[in-house]
């Protein structure tokens, strides 16, 4: 009974342990900031600090207690676990002012002061982790009924614990840390480490723990402890560089997203306890089963290496299986656990199975278990703690995945070749030429074929062509299309660069990050280009730029040929993108040989918060938000550090992706925007890509003069033309949310921060379904009335083309198209004209659907101001008065708002139906509440 209900407290402190890891990474990241180096260092330290807490405490255990000191150890466990508990729940507010002294002693994004956080993260994260390391080497030694019983009860701790981090992992990535946030999570943990550590010192001190009978002789020195040590060190090694080369392919498959993340770390835990597991079920563990044990994790990691390739197939039937319905979400992440389990389940139950092994081989030699058990484990973490820091990171520098696993299957190798040594008999005859057959195995290993992982599979979502036919099948029709100029797998994602014909006899680039392309020299062009232009043109003056993320470099060529751009920083995390940076000068003026530009692999935050320096124009282009790291370029906390970078008069640019994701995720991403900067507005490049605004305090957007010289410049008119915009006019209709809409919006829920990471998770949940995020409805009230006086299209008094407002209106957005469309419908009735520009704007289908006709734009018509005199004496029936209400809500833009004055009049001269009597009226009253407070009818 007292060892079951050990048991289970092992487990909730496993699942607290592995929780604690999550949130201190990304509480560390304002610290250290997003890169591979800071994931690398709060694994590293939490890992080192695993391995001081095995020796330390596995040494603490070789006094040999009487009779009663099992009880003893407990209730000093239990000590242990409390102060766990109580270190966890001080930790906010140690953080807290740990972050200050970093401000004050750090000397910003050099190395040095990356030295500087990571000493101060150690003394962070040091001493709890340290705490935890305490768990195998004490109830090892304390709770075995005799040395026959050790082996069992030593497997069923490590598979329990592991257990309880397998469920952690999960809980940690899709519930706790997005429902309760940083803070409120460690509380709950911290609870969790208190409760257990109550219970412990409860057994202890009512002697609830079997009394220990051991020599008082000094502990016997283990004979081969050097080659033990050493295989389990390289068996660290070789499994945690599989577990970082797994969640990169699982990210190249899948989608980088923190549920990808939690799942293959997830499926690593569960596959070692159940290894574990198995031991401790054992009654009897023959002496080569240690030796047969590794040469078969040996064998199915070359198995593995040839599966690996087909992951992104694989991937890909599975989801066209499950499509992009949001009720099948639960279920498609169940049967791809299953698939992940299958996948890599084998290969890690055999390394879960290694250290009870070498347990049993060593227990018939000694009595000291703890210390046993103590210095395995450290050794072990040591080899994890290497594997995180070299084969996670610094090979990644110099070697390929499939390089990097090669190096792994080596290490493993010689493990193998350690213990099947110490095995003796047949093992031992065996072990040279097996390990000679591995070596030469992995010589000859092939690498892996890039493209198999540079398409993005995982963002198909639809059976296609070939969907079922195998990966060759499937790939061939992007061989022929898509050319693979460049690949490089560096510490931080897997950098791809594809080469495609134009329509024009050219060639366009696209650079694919895990294999998401981030940017593409023809398609994304107008994008990247006003990203540099719109903030360069608004700002106060434009003579030193930051750039977050390089991309293609079009945006950061953009900023570098205006005239009056000194300097222009680039903030760059990937190796591999500043490697392909050359192969993208055709298309970005020749970025990589302009003496303005001064590129840093560096994180943004680091450098901006490590900075004193100042700038005009502030441009970050991320990814998704629903890739793992990004969502912290979108916290509260990045976002005030940039706006405490701009000078006076600066302006903060953001790309941000209307598609694969919701509106939920639109409206947080706003509402954070909103509360860092005090005015904001939105506009867009191309289509669904949405470009933010944020302005300092002193600058003066609204200034139509000094904007209507600069798009007159030269420099600025081709610059403007080169992203497909040939006026100011034109420029105009991309202004979506005019400056004062979002903040008069008013728009109610909660903000993403560093301390409460919600946006990751529901981006990742809208990704899922691939949909389109709408922006919030803003033709209401405060927000319409702002919206009508400060969009700058309707405060223009410039000449502007007909056909300049056609391109910018109707080349991308349906609704504002329409919008255009009705208003030139109401202005001059004319049946062929309209027939004609109906026409016109259809033929844009590839953009955004051929679904515009002649009625709908004259229905529309009604919309934008008072009808004729004869049609006002006209009654209209009640369903053409509610059909008027949803087309209002869904056309209103407010570069060219419709009428409400006009939905008004349409209501008041609604005829109730003869079974509905009263309905006008009822119809009336709800659409003027809509108007008012801004709840729209839902619209198909």
């Amino acid at each position: 009974m007292i060892r079951a209900l050990v048991l289970a407290l092992t487990t909730l402190t496993g699942f607290s342990g592995l929780v604690y890891e999550v949130a201190w990474e990304k509480y560390l990241a304002t610290l250290l900031g997003s890169h591979s180096e800071a994931t690398a260092a709060v694994l590293g330290l939490f890992l080192g600090g695993l391995a001081v807490g095995y020796s330390l405490f596995g040494a603490l255990t070789r006094r040999r207690v009487a009779a009663g000191g099992g009880a003893r150890l407990l209730v000093l466990y239990g000590a242990v676990e409390a102060a766990i508990g109580a270190y966890v729940l001080v930790f906010p507010l140690l953080f807290e002012g740990m972050h200050g002294v970093s401000a004050a002693l750090s000397p910003g994004a050099t190395g040095l002061g990356f030295v500087v956080d990571v000493f101060l993260s150690a003394l962070l994260i040091g001493p709890p982790a340290v705490l935890m390391g305490a768990t195998i080497p004490i109830l090892t030694q304390v709770l075995p009924r005799d040395a026959e019983d050790a082996t069992r009860f030593h497997a069923l701790v490590y598979a329990f614990n592991t257990a309880g981090a397998f469920v952690g992992a999960l809980a940690a990535g899709f519930v706790l840390v997005p429902q309760l946030g940083l803070v409120r999570v460690m509380i709950a943990m911290g609870m969790v480490n208190l409760f257990a550590g109550a219970v412990f010192v409860w057994l202890g001190l009512r002697g609830q723990a079997p009394p220990m009978q051991e020599s008082a002789a000094p502990a016997a020195r283990v004979e081969g402890a050097a080659a033990y040590s050493a295989a389990a060190l390289l068996t660290g090694f070789a499994m945690m560089s599989l577990q970082t080369i797994l969640i990169r392919v699982g990210g190249l498959s899948l989608g980088a997203s923190q549920f990808t993340f939690s799942m293959v770390v997830a499926v690593f835990v569960l596959c070692i306890a159940l290894g574990s597991f198995g031991v401790g079920l054992a009654r009897r563990v023959p002496r080569s089963a240690l030796a047969l044990c590794q040469w078969a994790l040996v064998a199915v990691l070359f198995a593995l290496y040839a599966l690996l390739p087909y992951a992104p197939y694989g991937a890909h039937v599975l989801r066209s299986l499950f499509r992009d319905v949001d009720a099948a979400f639960h279920a498609y992440h169940a049967a791809l656990f299953l698939s992940i389990l299958l996948l890599i389940g084998p290969v890690v139950i055999l390394s879960g199975a290694t250290l009870p092994l070498i347990f049993d081989h060593l227990r018939r030699r000694v009595v000291d278990l703890g210390r046993v058990a103590g210095a395995l484990y450290s050794w072990n973490t040591v080899g994890s703690l290497l594997g995180a820091l070299l084969g996670g990171y610094a090979l990644l520098f110099w070697l390929d995945l499939d390089q990097v696993y090669g190096v792994a299957l080596v290490a493993q190798s010689v493990a193998a070749f350690l213990l099947a040594w110490q095995v003796g008999g047949g093992p031992r005859r065996a072990a040279p030429w097996l390990t000679v057959a591995a070596v030469f195995g992995v010589i000859a290993l092939g690498g892996w074929d890039p493209a198999a992982f540079a398409h993005g599979l995982f963002r198909t979502r639809q059976p296609i062509e070939h969907s079922y036919e195998g990966r060759a099948a499937l790939l061939e029709p992007y061989r022929e299309t898509h050319d693979l100029v460049f690949y490089e797998d560096d510490p931080i994602q897997s950098v791809a660069v594809t080469e495609q014909e134009t329509d024009t006899g050219g060639f366009s680039r696209s650079i694919v990050n895990n294999g998401k392309s981030d940017g593409n020299t023809t398609l994304d062009y107008p994008t990247m280009a006003l990203a540099a232009l719109l903030p360069a043109l608004l700002a106060d003056q434009a003579e030193s730029a930051f750039v977050i993320g390089f991309g293609t470099g079009v945006t950061v060529g953009e900023l570098m040929v205006l005239p009056t751009m000194e300097r222009v920083l680039v903030s760059e995390i990937s190796p591999g993108v500043l490697d392909a940076a050359p192969l993208f000068d055709f298309a970005n003026q020749g970025v990589t040989r302009s003496p303005k530009v001064e590129l840093l692999r560096t994180d943004a935050y680091r450098a901006l918060i490590g900075s004193d320096e100042t700038f005009d124009v502030i441009v970050s282009e991320p990814s998704n938000p629903w890739v793992q790291g990004i969502e912290m370029l979108f916290s509260r906390e990045f976002l005030e550090t940039a706006r405490d970078r701009l000078r006076p008069g600066g302006v903060y640019a953001q790309w941000y992706h209307q598609y694969e994701t919701d509106a939920a995720s639109v409206e947080l991403v706003l509402r954070t925007y909103a509360e860092v900067f005090d005015r904001v507005s939105v506009w867009y490049g191309l289509g669904p890509d949405l470009i933010l605004l944020g302005f300092q305090d002193e600058a003066d957007p609204l200034d139509l003069g000094r904007l209507e010289r600069r798009v007159a410049s030269p420099v600025y008119r081709e610059a403007l033309a080169r992203s497909g915009v040939e006026s100011l006019g034109e420029l105009l209709t991309r202004e979506i949310l005019p400056l004062g809409v979002v903040h008069a919006a008013g728009l109610e829920g909660p903000t993403h921060s560093l301390y409460a990471p919600i946006l990751g998770y529901r981006a990742a949940r809208a990704f899922f379904r691939g949909a389109r995020g709408e922006l919030p409805y803003t033709g209401f009230g405060e927000a319409a009335r702002v919206g009508r006086r400060n969009a700058l299209l309707s405060r223009y008094a410039g000449p502007v083309r007909p056909e300049d407002l056609f391109d910018g209106f109707c080349s991308f957005r349906w609704t504002d198209c329409v919008a255009l469309l009705a208003r030139w419908e109401q202005a001059d009735p004319n049946a062929a004209a309209t027939a004609a520009r109906v026409q016109l704007a259809n033929e844009n289908a590839h953009v955004f659907g051929a679904g515009l006709t002649v009625p709908l734009v004259r229905a529309v018509a009604r919309l934008v101001g008072p009808v004729a005199e004869d049609a006002a004496r006209t009654s209209i029936p009640y369903d053409e008065a509610e059909l008027a209400t949803r087309q209002y809500f869904r056309f209103y833009t407010h570069a060219l708002p419709l009428s409400p004055d006009a939905l008004r009049d349409l209501w008041r001269r609604c005829a109730d139906p003869a079974d509905r009597p009263g309905a006008c009226a009822a119809g009336r009253a709800e659409t003027e509440r809509m108007l008012e407070d801004g709840v729209p009818p839902i619209v198909d």
